[in-house]
This record gives C-alpha cells, sequence and structure tokens, in this order.
C-alpha cells in the first residue's frame, strides 16, 4: 500500500460577489416579481383555456332550447384565445402588450401643447380687435 507523505493544502472557495445596495435589491426583486407573475399569469392562462374547452364542450352538449345560464360563443371563444395566450406568452405577452401602450403614450406626449389664457380665448370669442 503506497503512503503519500505530503502535506494537505486547504484551499477557500470563492464565494460569489452579492452586492448589498438599493439597486441590487430593486433590480433583483424586480426580476423575481416578474418571475413569479409570468408564472402565475401562465398558471391563469391554462386555467381559461381548461375553463373554456369545459364550457365549449357543455354548449355543445346542450339542448338549444336551454338557452338560461349557457355562456355566449364570444365568451368561449375569447376563454380560448386569452387564455391560451397568456398560458404560453405569460409575462412576454403582457410585457410586450405593455410597451405598446407605453410607445403610444410617448408618441401623444411628445407633441406640444397650445394652451390659450382667457383673455386669448375672450378675444377670440369677440372677434377681431379694432
Amino acid at each position: 500500500m503506497p503512503n503519500t507523505y505530503g502535506a494537505a493544502v486547504l484551499t477557500q472557495a470563492s464565494l460569489p460577489s452579492a452586492a448589498w445596495d438599493l439597486t441590487s435589491f430593486l433590480t433583483n426583486a424586480k426580476a423575481q416579481v416578474q418571475l413569479w407573475g409570468g408564472s402565475v399569469l401562465m398558471l391563469l392562462g391554462v386555467a381559461g383555456l381548461v375553463w373554456g374547452g369545459v364550457l365549449l364542450i357543455k354548449k355543445l352538449m346542450a339542448n338549444p332550447q336551454s338557452a338560461g345560464q349557457q355562456q355566449g360563443w364570444g365568451t368561449i371563444a375569447l376563454l380560448i384565445i386569452v387564455g391560451g395566450a397568456l398560458g404560453t406568452g405569460g409575462w412576454t405577452l403582457i410585457e410586450t402588450i405593455g410597451s405598446g401602450g407605453q410607445q403610444t403614450i410617448t408618441d401623444l406626449g411628445g407633441g406640444t401643447v397650445i394652451v390659450r389664457t382667457v383673455d386669448q380665448v375672450s378675444g377670440f370669442l369677440s372677434g377681431p380687435s379694432k
């Protein structure tokens, strides 16, 4: 049996550097909330897709004369479409829709606003001055 003579070298593993400042905290919190929120949206999308499928089957199997508590075709179609979109898109879909709205607001807010004072408005209403 061979003998190994030598000193054991103990090294300390380098720890990952973690910043404990407010910016890092908020950045990490944003990423975590996006992950959790996206997962919840995907779960709700799948639930809407399943419920839309259940309502579709119920509607197709129901008696045509019993129109009491049935959901309309539009509601069923929207449940299936929106549920499928959220189930596959999740946070990415909502972020894309939101960024489109942000672009619209930026485009609308990019123009200049002309504000008329009360004197200008009253002069305009009374006609040209002589």
